[in-house]
């Protein structure tokens, strides 16, 4: 059977132009965790909100997040879920520093459930996509939640936070990662 793909955003949630929209309505059958209408900062709703969706689907799940969703990601996989066939995580945030501006605080962060950061490794194979110039994280400290986390490490170059406002959009590479685990 083959693996669907589980589109997991940010805090962001939907975004038009971003590359996940567009490769969720590129990869048929896809599916992407709704966005929270209420507990918005809240890392447990949306741990729950992706318990949800992982379980709504039949047959094999491949995950696929963005920016904070990874952080979920490692979040629920430390809660001992079903099975995942794999997993890209890309350019994970690092929540334990302080944000630059239009950010969450460290404050409302630690009100929300997220800080520290999930450490323990995840039961699934994994690649963490790292960039040289994210504004949200350092890539000394990404490849240090790789390793924590048991995955392989893609220094993606300077990529900003892989969103559109970095020029983000279309991801070849990542659509090729995605197809490569779910072999279509």
């Amino acid at each position: 059977m083959t693996p669907t793909v589980l589109f997991v955003p940010g805090l962001r949630d939907h975004v038009a132009d971003h590359w996940q929209t567009l490769m969720a309505a590129e990869m048929r059958g896809s599916r992407t965790v709704p966005p929270l209408e209420r507990d918005r900062l809240s890392l447990a709703a949306r741990v729950e909100a992706l318990d949800r969706a992982i379980g709504e689907i039949e047959g094999p799940v491949v995950l696929a997040a963005h920016s904070a969703g990874c952080l979920m990601v490692a979040a629920w996989a430390a809660m001992g879920g079903r099975p995942i066939a794999g997993a890209l995580l890309a350019t994970p945030p690092d929540v334990e520093r302080p944000l630059p501006a239009g950010y969450p605080t460290l404050d409302e962060l630690t009100a929300g459930g997220w800080l520290p950061v999930p450490r323990c490794p995840l039961p699934f194979e994994t690649l963490v996509v790292a960039s040289e110039n994210d504004p949200l994280a350092s890539l000394d400290r990404v490849v240090g939640f790789a390793a924590d986390w048991g995955a392989a490490v893609v220094n993606g170059g300077r990529l900003g936070h892989l969103n559109p406002a970095a020029g983000y959009g279309p991801w070849p590479p990542g659509l090729a990662f995605l197809k490569s685990l779910t072999g279509t």
